[in-house]
């Protein structure tokens, strides 16, 4: 596999996960741990953001999300 082929499937697969991660109410552990595991800089504010508008939307939401907002939102 090329790299340029690399970084397509990677950001076609990072495009999918984000996607299910916004639409599931309740996104797998894992769904989520791959997608982290993917994202670049530069993606990582998506990400917080769909992540966020989960808090909001939940009236109790989960510490596991609490925990990757707060790893997600440490300087590097």
């Amino acid at each position: 596999m090329t790299d340029n082929s690399s970084a397509d499937s990677r950001a076609l697969l990072v495009d999918l996960l984000l996607r299910k991660v916004a639409a599931d109410t309740y996104p797998s552990n894992t769904m989520m741990d791959y997608l982290e595991e993917l994202l670049l800089p530069d993606e990582v504010p998506a990400y917080v953001a769909v992540l966020a508008q989960k808090v909001r939307d939940d009236t109790y939401p989960s510490i596991s999300m609490l925990r990757r907002l707060v790893d997600l939102s440490r300087p590097a």
